[in-house]
C-alpha cells in the first residue's frame, strides 16, 4: 500500500522546495522506493525546477514526464477535467513507489484563495495529509500564526486534512516563539532564514544582465553570490566594501577598477570575489585587456551592454533557489530540515512500517546518523583535492564529524571560496611547520628508536601528510584518519602499522568491503591487503570482519570461501580453508561459520539445500573471507560492476585505531561514508574503553 504526503502553501517564496527536498531525504531512510509528484506545473516545455531537485536525488527513480500532472492552463480552461487527469497521472506513479511526496503550486499564476482550494482539493482527491508551509519572512510570531490559521481553515474547508506545518524563513532568534504561536493551530515546528538558498548563481546573474563570460573560468559561474556591489568609486574605496562571495557591477571603462579587483581577488588577506560584470558595453583596449589575461585569473568577467542601473536592477531582482547543481545549496537545506523538524514524529504520523530490505541509500544514511549521534574528529591529510573540500563541505554542513585537513590555510580556505563551498569550521594544519610538526619529529624518534631512527630523519617523514595525520591519530589529537584520494594504499596505510600497529589479540591488518546490493548489506573481505594469508591470518581476517559487520549492523554469518564444498575437494588451497574454518570455531566458538564452502552455496539457499542441507550458514551468509587478495579483488569488482553494488572501503580493521584507505578514483560520496565509518570505528574504540574501564 503506498502512502503520501501533500507539501503545500498559501503564498509563494516560503521555501516550500526545502521541506519538500527534506522530505524526500527522510523519507528514503525508512522506505525502498520514494516517489515524488507536481500536479501542476508552470508548464510541460518548461523544465520544473523543483520537480529536478527532487527527481535528482538518489532515493528516486521516475521518469520526470511521470511526475507532473498538468499545467496551469489546464486548470484554467477546465478545472474539473485537469483535476481527473491529475489523479490518473498520480496513480501511475504510486504503482511504482511505496510512499510519495507531492509538491503543491507555486504561486507563479494568479496567486489567492482560489489556488490554495484547489490544491486542498487535489490533496483530499489523493488522500493525502497537508503539510502546511508558511513563510516567516518579515512577520512576528502572531502574524505567522494569523497566516496560518487562515490557511488551515481554507485547507479544512476543502475536505484536506492538515497533519502539521512548517513555518519557513524565520527570524534565528524568533523560532521557539514562532514555533508556540503555530502550534496553537496544529502540530508545528520552524525554520530560519538562510539568505544562502536564496543567493543566485554567477550565471543567473549573468544571465539577468544579458551578459556574456569575456574572461575566466565558466565552472565558476556555478558559484553562489552573497552580495552585489556596484563599485564606480576609485578603488581604495571600494576595496573596504569588498567580502568573501560579492559580485562587483562596475563600468567596462574603468580599466583601474578592473585590475584593482582581480589583484585584491588574488592577494592573501583579501576576500575571495564571485565575479566582476562590467557593464555599458564597454572592454577594456587591447593593453591592458592582455594584460588581464596574463594575470591567469580563473574569476569570472562578465561583459553586458546594459547600463549600471539596469545591470544593478535587474541582479537584484534575480532570487537564487535550491538546486540539484548546487551541492552546498542542498547541504545547507538538508541540515535545516535535520536540525529543525522531527523527523520521527512525521514517519509516525505516516504510518511508515521499516522494511526488512536495506538498501544502499538506506545504509549511508545509517551510517551518517551513527556519525552524526556521537561526532568525531577526523584528519584528511589531502586538503588540496577539489573532492576533500567538495566532501569537508557537505559532513560539516550536515554535522557528520569534526574535521581537519592537513596543507596550506590559505591555498586551501581561498580554493573552498573559490569553488562556493563551506569550510570554516574545519582545522587546517600545514603539517611543515608549527610546534605541532617538532613534537611528531620527537615523538616518532622515539617510536623508532629501535630502527635507529634521528630527529633530522623524523622531521624528513612526519612532513608527508600520510605520516602526520597518522600521528595526530596516534596521539590523540584525531580520533581517525581518512585518506588515500592522492595517494596509493601503501602511502597511507603503511605508517598506521609502523605508528598505530594492530589491536590486542589481532595479528594481522586486512580490510573489508561493505558490499550494498539492491535489497541487503553484504561483508567481503579481505579484497584489498594482504596477498596470500596463512591459515591463521584467515581466521584472524574472519573474525576481524565478523566484528566489522556486527559492528555496522549486519549479523554475522562467515562463508570461508573455496573451489570446493565441506570435505569434496582437496589440495593445498582447500586444506587452508579449512584449517582456518577450524581455527576460528576453536577461538570464537560462539561465531556462526562455515568452510570451506562455495560461493553459489553460500549464498544460494536452494544449492545450500543440496550441497550442505544441515548448515546454519549455507544460503544465509552475510561475511564472506576469500582465500587470497587476488580471488577477493576480483570477485568484488565483478559483483559491483555486474550486480550494479555499491562498494564502501576498503574499511580497514585490525588496527588499534581507525585509519581508512580511499581509492583514487573515490567520488566525493564515496569520501563522505568513508568519514562515517571511520567515526563509527572510533564510537566504537570508546565503548571498547569503557567495557574495560
Amino acid at each position: 500500500m503506498s502512502r503520501n504526503i501533500y507539501v503545500t502553501s498559501a503564498e509563494g517564496d516560503t521555501g516550500k522546495s526545502t521541506v519538500a527536498l527534506g522530505l524526500v531525504d527522510l523519507l528514503t531512510r525508512s522506505v525502498e522506493r520514494v516517489g515524488v509528484f507536481r500536479p501542476i506545473a508552470r508548464s510541460t516545455a518548461t523544465p520544473d525546477y523543483v520537480l529536478e531537485l527532487l527527481l535528482a536525488h538518489d532515493g528516486v527513480d521516475l521518469a520526470y514526464a511521470d511526475c507532473i500532472g498538468v499545467t496551469y492552463d489546464q486548470v484554467h480552461a477546465d478545472p474539473e477535467a485537469a483535476l481527473g487527469e491529475i489523479l490518473q497521472r498520480y496513480h501511475a506513479v504510486e504503482r511504482q513507489c511505496d510512499i510519495v511526496v507531492i509538491v503543491g503550486t507555486d504561486y507563479t499564476d494568479v496567486a489567492g484563495p482560489t489556488e490554495l482550494s484547489y490544491n486542498a482539493r487535489i490533496a483530499a482527491n489523493l488522500g493525502a495529509p497537508v503539510l502546511l508551509v508558511v513563510s516567516g519572512n518579515g512577520r512576528t510570531p502572531e502574524e505567522v500564526r494569523q497566516v496560518t490559521d487562515v490557511a488551515v481553515g481554507e485547507l479544512e474547508a476543502n475536505h484536506a486534512t492538515v497533519m502539521a506545518v512548517v513555518a519557513n524563513r524565520c527570524a534565528p532568534a524568533e523560532l521557539d516563539q514562532v514555533r508556540e504561536a503555530v502550534s496553537t493551530v496544529a502540530p508545528a515546528w520552524a525554520l530560519p532564514e538562510e539568505p544562502f538558498l536564496t543567493a543566485p548563481t554567477v550565471r543567473q546573474l549573468m544571465d539577468a544582465v544579458g551578459g556574456t563570460l569575456a574572461v575566466g573560468d565558466e565552472e565558476l559561474l556555478s558559484r553562489e553570490v552573497v552580495d552585489v556591489l556596484v563599485g564606480a568609486m576609485s578603488i581604495e574605496h571600494l576595496l573596504d566594501r569588498l567580502h568573501d562571495g560579492v559580485l562587483v557591477i562596475t563600468p567596462g571603462d574603468r580599466s583601474d577598477i578592473l585590475l584593482g579587483l582581480l589583484l585584491a581577488h588574488a592577494a592573501e588577506g583579501f576576500p575571495s570575489l564571485a565575479g566582476i560584470i562590467l557593464n555599458g558595453g564597454f572592454f577594456p583596449p587591447p593593453t591592458v585587456a592582455k594584460l588581464v589575461e596574463g594575470l591567469g585569473s580563473r574569476l569570472p568577467i562578465i561583459r553586458t551592454d546594459a547600463g549600471t542601473f539596469r545591470s544593478a536592477s535587474a541582479a537584484a531582482q534575480t532570487r537564487g533557489r535550491v538546486s540539484a547543481d548546487s551541492q552546498r545549496k542542498v547541504d545547507s537545506a538538508l541540515s535545516l530540515f535535520e536540525s529543525h523538524v522531527d523527523g520521527a514524529a512525521i514517519v509516525a504520523a505516516l504510518d511508515v512500517p521499516r522494511r526488512e530490505v536495506v538498501t544502499p541509500l538506506m545504509f549511508e544514511y545509517e551510517l551518517l546518523d551513527r556519525a552524526r549521534a556521537n561526532r568525531k574528529h577526523i584528519v584528511l591529510p589531502e586538503g588540496n583535492d577539489d573532492r576533500i573540500l567538495r566532501a569537508a563541505s557537505t559532513l560539516l554542513q550536515r554535522g557528520v564529524a569534526e574535521l581537519t585537513l592537513l596543507g596550506d590555510e590559505t591555498s586551501i580556505r581561498a580554493r573552498a571560496t573559490e569553488l562556493g563551498l563551506q569550510i570554516a569550521d574545519a582545522h587546517i594544519v600545514d603539517p611543515r611547520s608549527g610546534d605541532t610538526f617538532e613534537r611528531f619529529a620527537e615523538e616518532y624518534t622515539k617510536l623508532r628508536a629501535h630502527k635507529g631512527m634521528t630527529v633530522e630523519r623524523a622531521r624528513e617523514i612526519v612532513s608527508s601528510v600520510s605520516y602526520f595525520g597518522t600521528m595526530m591519530v596516534e596521539l590523540g589529537l584525531a580520533d581517525g584518519m581518512v585518506s588515500g584520494a592522492l595517494h596509493t594504499t601503501a602511502h597511507t596505510i603503511k605508517p598506521s602499522f609502523e605508528i598505530i600497529k594492530t589491536a590486542p589479540g589481532v595479528s594481522i591488518v586486512s580490510s573489508v568491503f561493505l558490499m550494498c546490493l539492491e535489497d541487503r548489506v553484504l561483508v567481503y573481505g579481505d579484497c584489498a591487503v594482504n596477498p596470500d594469508p596463512t591459515a591463521e591470518q584467515l581466521a584472524d581476517i574472519a573474525i576481524s570482519s565478523a566484528a566489522t559487520a556486527a559492528q555496522f549492523g549486519v549479523e554475522p554469518r562467515i562463508a570461508m570461501l573455496s573451489y570446493s564444498t565441506g570435505e569434496s575437494g582437496s589440495g593445498a588451497d582447500v586444506d587452508k580453508v579449512r584449517a582456518a574454518t577450524a581455527l576460528v570455531r576453536e577461538r570464537r566458538p560462539d561465531l556462526s561459520v562455515e568452510g570451506p564452502i562455495q560461493y553459489d552455496a553460500a549464498v544460494d539457499a536452494s544449492v545450500a539445500s543440496t550441497k550442505m542441507p544441515d548448515s546454519a550458514v549455507a544460503g544465509r551468509a552475510t561475511v564472506f573471507v576469500f582465500p587470497d587478495l587476488n580471488t577477493g579483488n576480483n570477485t568484488y569488482k565483478a559483483v559491483q560492476r555486474s550486480a550494479g553494488a555499491v562498494a564502501i572501503g576498503p574499511v580497514l580493521q585490525g588496527l588499534r585505531k581507525p585509519v581508512n584507505d580511499l581509492s583514487r578514483g573515490a567520488l566525493v560520496q564515496d569520501i563522505v561514508n568513508t568519514v562515517a565509518i571511520t567515526a563509527i570505528q572510533a564510537q566504537a574504540l570508546d565503548n571498547t574503553s569503557e567495557d574495560n574501564a
